[in-house]
């Protein structure tokens, strides 16, 4: 008795001390009525249910915040219309019920019949995870939410393709700031030769990141290395995903869709509320997908915003001038395939790599050279910025969804004929290109 009570002194009086149930049993329940929760081992982390607009959804947040945020919902698109509610273990799946026992949401898992009974369990990073009693790694995981996105990118959270499964994760926003269900915006990996993220509001393309250049992707420049952040990206046979890791796990930092933007959030916590990082589309000119049209690219520097490359005049003057340039730009100079050259371009957005091709191995003098050699190329760039610049993209076809930055931008080298390189004289006097 004496040493019960030490314990619970100890508790009251010793707030370093916490008592946190993080796992549901397969003989247990959580119910609305009984108000229980899972917490997250750190006290990060919470699941239970919650009530908005008169409807109970099951959901995962920050549990200390004092503005409630939540980051995952599990029946999104199918609310309890009352109070009454269970989320447990059936069979092999976690199923929520409603009233006369209905179920309006499950976890869809088929496997054999292991004899090891299953747990679910929200672990301390905020994944809610089905998995064996017996197996507590990764791999023993039946199901996991962070395989299922609502509209946050959690810490360690991936988004993008897993090629073993087919499972593509993407964010979805919240229709309205009371309303969970899937809203009319979506962040999404588009894989191709080279993948690239879309904003897209009902399914219309409002903005592209830009490939992945090693660092960061080339269309959020402000997505700098911060001493607490890490980010990565993943491309090989198992996968092809993004994700970002917190150095200082005190900091809490998030990625989030809503109506028409993708915006990285970081909690204040003198403030107490979310420090909004960068948010896209940054300004609703020049980070409008295909602002310009093709061969054109954007600068919120210069007036009118939009310009043609170099070698290039507007497609119908007329249009441009009274601001319409979705018709974009085309070469003053047909190419000739012998002769060719390039303008630089620094600072730039690269252009969508829809037709793009990349191969890492070489680097930009030989990329210079194979493009030269390929009629169809009309530019090409380094793969990687880092160490100087290594690999190479090559685009074959119109260059679109340019646009220039004022610094840490990609340099892009865009094929001209002869007559529309710049011209200079070297120091003997003699014309060179």
């Amino acid at each position: 008795t004496s040493f019960l009570l030490v314990f619970v002194v100890m508790i009251l009086f010793h707030p370093a001390i916490s008592i946190y149930i993080n796992t549901l049993s397969s003989t247990e329940s959580l119910t609305i009525s009984s108000n229980r929760t899972l917490v997250s081992p750190g006290d990060v982390f919470e699941l239970g249910f919650f009530r908005t607009n008169s409807r109970w959804y099951l959901g995962i947040w920050y549990k200390k915040l004092s503005e409630r945020t939540y980051v995952w919902v599990a029946n999104r698109d199918n609310p309890l219309s009352n109070s009454i509610g269970t989320l447990k273990i059936s069979g092999n799946n976690l199923v929520i019920l409603g009233h006369s026992n209905k179920s309006v949401w499950w976890t869809n898992i088929t496997r054999g019949n292991e004899s090891s009974p299953v747990v679910a369990e929200l672990l301390a990073n905020g994944n809610f995870v089905m998995r064996d009693s017996n197996n507590n790694s990764a791999s023993g995981f039946l199901w996991q939410s962070f395989d299922y996105p609502t509209d946050t990118l959690l810490p360690e959270m991936k988004l993008g393709y897993d090629l073993q499964t087919g499972l593509n994760r993407f964010l979805t926003s919240w229709r309205s700031s009371d309303d969970p269900s899937i809203g009319n915006s979506s962040y999404k990996l588009k894989t191709g030769r080279i993948p690239e993220f879309y904003l897209s509001t009902w399914i219309v393309p409002v903005y592209r990141s830009g490939p992945w250049n090693g660092i960061r992707f080339s269309g959020i420049p402000d997505d700098q290395k911060l001493s607490y952040m890490v980010y990565n990206f993943t491309e090989n046979n198992d996968e092809v995903a993004y994700t970002f890791l917190m150095t200082n796990k005190s900091i809490y930092s998030r990625l989030v869709v809503s109506s028409g933007y993708i915006e990285r959030q970081t909690w204040n916590p003198s403030l107490g509320m979310w420090n909004v990082f960068w948010s896209l589309p940054l300004d609703s000119q020049c980070d409008t997908y295909k602002m310009c049209g093709p061969y054109a690219y954007c600068d919120v520097s210069t007036s009118p915003i939009c310009n043609c490359i170099q070698g290039f005049n507007p497609f119908n003057v007329e249009q441009w001038d009274q601001r319409s340039w979705s018709g974009g730009c085309i070469r003053r100079t047909r190419l000739s395939c012998s002769g060719d050259g390039f303008t630089r371009m620094k600072n730039m957005k690269l252009p969508e790599t829809t037709i793009a091709i990349v191969d890492r191995s070489i680097g930009v003098k030989e990329c210079e050279k194979r493009c030269l050699s390929d009629c169809n190329c009309t530019a090409f760039a380094n793969a990687d910025i880092r160490n100087g610049g290594t690999g190479c993209m090559m685009w074959s076809g119109e260059l679109d969804d340019m646009r220039n930055y004022a610094a840490d931008g990609h340099d892009l080298y865009v094929r001209l004929a002869a007559a529309d390189l710049v011209k200079k004289r070297n120091a003997n006097g003699k014309i060179i290109s």
